[in-house]
């Protein structure tokens, strides 16, 4: 197995995260484009009341389609950016394991916090 610098993998490693940091914008994104509809369909029951179905059925069809969609493709960003999130935490543990300096300062971080997250 080729080792390789320390440095290279910090390199590589930050490469990784700021994709993750990307894949979080998505996912912050698809939370944002799903919860549109659901506004949508809150302020039409609100104001129910005031119209009738029937009447504004060309408009009130089109309008739950869109809704619909918007659902359905904030769900899909969201399901797709979580995979994303997952397979950069599992190439940054395989870029940690490469260094053994790095898995060690890595293992004492994660050790520190296990016991404040104790007490």
């Amino acid at each position: 197995m080729e080792r390789r610098s320390i440095k290279h993998i910090i390199n590589e490693i930050q490469l990784v995260l700021s994709e993750k940091r990307t894949a979080l914008s998505v996912l912050r994104t698809g939370i944002a484009i799903f919860a549109l509809p659901l506004s949508v369909l809150t302020v039409l029951v609100a104001t129910s009341r005031y119209y009738n179905v029937f009447e504004v059925l060309g408009l009130f069809v089109p309008l739950l389609v869109i809704c619909v969609a918007l659902a359905i493709f904030g769900v899909v960003m969201m399901i797709r950016s979580t995979r994303n999130i997952r397979r950069y935490d599992r190439m940054v543990d395989s870029l940690l394991g490469q260094s053994d300096y790095l898995k060690s300062l890595l293992g004492e971080a994660r050790l520190r916090e296990e016991q404040e997250e104790r007490e």
